[in-house]
């Protein structure tokens, strides 16, 4: 591999807008994207404790580009997702100095990172009032496939999940305080304000798109409490004649799929 560390996708000084570049040593022609966004709640956890997943998809002879964003409380919604936005013009306009070929482009990440994935998805497709995301919309970039793996795709409301099935009051504490942590400073807003935090609304309202929306490729353990949003989605998209590949791993638990030892 090669791996190029800490490529500033904004000048403006803070290390948490900062990317990092994995490729295969040995390559003839321009390679595939993924664009990889970490997971973690919002509020933990970074890139560099994402690097194995750079590995994992540069291995897999993918150009990757391993994003780092703010983290909440400091920096609530909607800072992530307007970093995740900037870093795709960023890649939208060097992407292909690095060998990659844009019209071959992935957005993936797991839990938190599952869900910048598809909000900026929804970024590249719909026209939204947000500024950064009319900068992504500005890129032209459409990915040609989405992997959003075990993705909280609603925020807000996390008690909904506790209905489906009973769950532990450890994982209720983590949802409700990723809840309050992201969006809490959030209690007065406007319709539509929250989309890019609860992106499942988008889909469910069947807005018709401005561009077509990607394929989506969404896989999630059994026993993830996060289940109903992939099954949710796996509804929505498919109603709205979206390929959708939802894959269902019996027994898995939250993230399995990050533990690239296992077979």
């Amino acid at each position: 591999m090669e791996v190029i560390r800490d490529v500033a996708y904004l000048r403006d000084g803070n290390p948490r807008h900062r990317l990092d570049i994995y490729r295969p040593a040995k390559r003839s022609g321009s390679l595939p994207i993924v664009l990889y966004m970490h997971g973690g709640g919002f509020n933990l956890l970074s890139k560099n404790t994402h690097w194995l997943m750079g590995l994992a998809f540069a291995r897999a002879g993918y150009l990757v580009f391993n994003v780092d964003y703010r983290l909440a409380p400091e920096h609530p919604y909607p800072a992530a997702v307007s970093d995740i936005c900037s870093a795709l013009e960023w890649v939208s306009e060097h992407a292909e100095a690095h060998g990659g070929d844009l019209s071959r482009l992935v957005f993936a990440g797991e839990s938190a990172g599952g869900n910048l994935a598809t909000a900026l998805t929804i970024c590249c497709c719909y026209r939204r009032p947000e500024p950064f995301a009319q900068r992504a919309f500005a890129t032209g970039l459409v990915p040609t496939a989405v992997a959003p793996a075990c993705a909280p795709l609603q925020i807000t409301n996390p008690g909904r999940l506790n209905r489906k099935r009973k769950l532990p009051r450890w994982v209720n504490d983590i949802l409700e305080g990723m809840n309050e942590l992201y969006v809490g400073a959030l209690h007065q807003h406007a319709p539509g304000e929250l989309d890019l935090a609860d992106p499942l609304h988008v889909f469910e309202r069947r807005e018709r798109p401005d561009r077509a929306l990607p394929a989506f490729f969404v896989p999630i353990g059994t026993r993830d409490p996060l289940l109903d949003d992939t099954r949710r989605r796996d509804r929505a998209l498919k109603a709205r004649g979206v390929e959708c590949e939802a894959r269902y791993d019996e027994g898995e638990l939250h993230a399995f799929h990050a533990l690239v030892w296992r077979r």
